[in-house]
């Protein structure tokens, strides 16, 4: 019997539950895979390089062997991996569902797994993703100056039931040069996408989602572009709270950066904040005064936001201006109100 090869759509929904197994190289799988995969390489990154050369200079035939050759005395290994899933159906995906992903899942079924395999591979369902992002999505957009804890109330929101994506949470940053300080690793542009595409398979799209307002770019990696384009049209809740709660907070969220990280962040932004309030603020930060960097280094975050909230005022549907502490009650009058227009 021969492997099951299914369309994106079918694909993920009947391997939901099943072991996904990429059987891409390991270089690959690291760059980017389908978040909940397992990576089973049919061969290592030398050997794909080895066949990879072998079909340029020799064709199919030639490659073919080689990869017999190579995959044969592997066969009982990959069995016995599969084995360890403990599951009778498997799900299996290549780069393009080609001769990697119908041979494993040819191997396997010869032992008595049922297989289903992604047609297209890795690159329909990064097609897939793209073309998802391309639909209307119910987003309500929120956004405030930098150190309003937005994410925070994000979180609020999320365990109140409302649907909520979490940007930074998915791209491993805070968005800032000072983020990139605290930023341990990202995942590549490509594997976020992969993340924020399944985050999103996880919502009902006919109910309302938030979303933090974010830059194109967080950190090192980019928000697909056609979602990009839809959070600038989107309504916009505007959270705004005074400047020096929104001091009190970044200086314990950033405590645990040393003098010699904050002055590097303080650099980044140097051309931005102006040569001579950079010099200030890192004298500041050099004599621990850090409240006073603080004060400067805000003064160009909250420029720079104004200047792109001035350009969205249309957008803005509710203008909630709060002390930090009252941030749990805001998360209810944005559920109360959200499910009143409902």
């Amino acid at each position: 019997m021969g492997a099951n090869s299914l369309e994106v759509a079918e694909f993920l929904a009947r391997s939901a539950g099943l072991p996904l197994v990429d059987v891409r190289s390991p270089a690959e799988y690291r760059h980017a895979h389908i978040p909940t995969a397992l990576n089973l390489p049919l061969f290592s990154d030398e050997e794909r390089a080895q066949v990879g050369t072998l079909y340029k200079q020799r064709g199919k035939k030639a490659a073919v062997l080689k990869g017999l050759e190579i995959t044969g005395p592997k066969m009982r290994s990959f069995v016995e991996q599969a084995e360890t899933l403990n599951k009778a159906s498997l799900a299996v995906y290549c780069w393009r569902g080609g001769m990697r992903s119908e041979s494993m899942a040819w191997l396997l079924q010869q032992y008595g797994f049922e297989c289903h395999v992604l047609k297209g591979g890795y690159k329909a369902y990064r097609r897939h993703l793209r073309t998802f992002f391309e639909q209307d999505l119910p987003l309500t957009v929120l956004t405030g100056y930098t150190g309003s804890k937005k994410t925070a109330l994000l979180h609020l929101l999320q365990q109140k039931g409302e649907q909520v994506i979490d940007l930074e949470g998915l791209a491993g940053h805070q968005g800032s040069s000072f983020g990139n300080q605290k930023c341990q690793q990202q995942p590549s542009t490509e594997h976020f996408q992969n993340l924020l595409f399944e985050a999103f398979r996880q919502l009902d799209l006919s109910r309302p989602i938030w979303i933090e307002d974010e830059s194109m770019r967080i950190g090192q990696v980019d928000l697909p572009e056609a979602l990009f384009r839809q959070m600038s049209r989107k309504p916009h809740v505007f959270l705004e709270i005074d400047k020096a709660q929104r001091i009190d907070f970044l200086l314990l969220d950033y405590k645990s950066l040393s003098k010699e990280q904050l002055i590097t962040a303080t650099r980044a932004i140097s051309k931005k904040l102006g040569y001579d309030k950079a010099t200030e603020a890192i004298w500041h930060i050099e004599a621990g005064q850090l409240r006073q960097a603080a004060e400067i280094i805000l003064t160009y975050y909250d420029k720079s936001y104004y200047q792109s909230i001035s350009r969205k005022q249309h957008l803005i549907q509710a203008h909630y201006h709060i002390d930090m502490d009252q941030l749990e009650d805001l998360a209810e009058t944005l559920v109360n109100t959200q499910r009143h227009v409902l």
